[in-house]
């Protein structure tokens, strides 16, 4: 029987995903100021994700982006953001929920979000244990962009 009780988990995913909004709506009205840029990784197989089928079959796991020097069209909803990128002299338009993030660096600051999730087996036991949530402030080398360090915030157990 599930216990009833405060869903951290969710209610930190919840605000990584509010504050990487506030980011991209702030670069989407002001531009990406001094040496500002991120990666953002995510996962490509998410029901929401939208992008060109070529890019989908380049790119079927997991795809990391970087928005710095050129980018167009960023648009920021409730649950996704849009975005056009040039790859190889070639704009595309990309829909990335909010849900299927990853990662999230601005090595110019060396900050980092992580989002993690745990295979389909752990669901049950994950509703039962909740969320945990670590900062790191070292670079542990993985698979995050190399940025010198910083911080990284991690959230595991959170999806179902």
């Amino acid at each position: 029987m599930a216990r009833a009780g405060i869903d951290y988990g969710g209610m930190m995913h919840r605000a990584m995903q509010g504050l990487i909004a506030e980011v991209l709506r702030k670069i989407a009205d002001e531009g990406l100021p001094g040496d500002h840029h991120f990666f953002i990784t995510f996962d490509t197989r998410d029901e929401g994700v939208e992008m060109a089928d070529w890019l989908r079959q380049r790119y079927p796991e997991e795809m990391t982006i970087v928005i710095q020097h050129w980018f167009d069209n960023l648009v920021i909803e409730d649950d996704h953001f849009t975005i056009t990128l040039n790859f190889g002299n070639q704009p595309e338009p990309l829909v990335i929920p909010f849900d299927a993030l990853r990662t999230f660096v601005d090595p110019s600051v060396e900050f980092g979000l992580r989002f993690e999730t745990q295979d389909d087996d752990d669901d049950e036991e994950d509703e039962e244990e909740g969320a945990e949530f670590e900062l790191d402030a070292e670079d542990d080398g993985d698979d995050t962009p190399p940025s010198g360090g910083g911080e990284v915030v991690r959230l595991d157990r959170w999806r179902k």
